[in-house]
């Protein structure tokens, strides 16, 4: 399974609050709610942002209050994977959830600028920043969280393992 995109990329500490601020959170519709995906640290986000692009940040991406909404708003905007040096790991385990891939890589977080085109292959673990012409190394999807992923979360993954 790969990814492939231009990069977002945002800092410390981007909280829940900030992917999805709670003034919106009074849908649970996907779509209606990546139209304010990033709106207060982003304003244009949701109008740049193309499918497959992803979203670099630095330390404890997601942390915050424990929405779903948050990977759910990403996923549904077209952000195909998220790289971060950390994930908070409530967040973690909601965008595995949903079927968000994500992938803690500190060296890619510190190495991948806004705008550069990535791919990651998470059979490998492998980034490759093709605009600087980098590869950086992070942790391979296990073949499970990789199952979850492609049958778009893990409802998704139970009611299909049930029939």
């Amino acid at each position: 399974m790969k990814a492939q995109g231009h990069v977002f990329k945002y800092g410390d500490n981007v909280d829940t609050d900030v992917i999805i601020p709670a003034r919106y959170l009074n849908s649970f519709d996907g779509k209606e709610l990546a139209t304010h995906a990033m709106v207060d640290i982003d304003p244009e986000f949701a109008k740049k942002v193309r499918p497959g692009d992803m979203i670099v940040a630095n330390k404890n991406f997601g942390c915050g209050s424990s929405r779903e909404h948050a990977p759910l708003c990403l996923k549904e905007a077209g952000v195909s994977c998220v790289i971060a040096e950390t994930f908070a790991r409530i967040f973690y385990r909601n965008a595995i959830n949903i079927g968000l891939p994500i992938i803690e890589c500190a060296e890619a977080a510190k190495g991948i600028e806004a705008g550069d085109k990535v791919e990651v292959d998470f059979d490998s673990g492998k980034i490759y920043n093709h605009t600087q012409g980098t590869e950086f190394q992070g942790q391979p999807f296990p073949e499970f969280m990789q199952k979850l992923i492609a049958a778009g979360g893990l409802v998704n993954y139970t009611n299909r393992k049930r029939q």
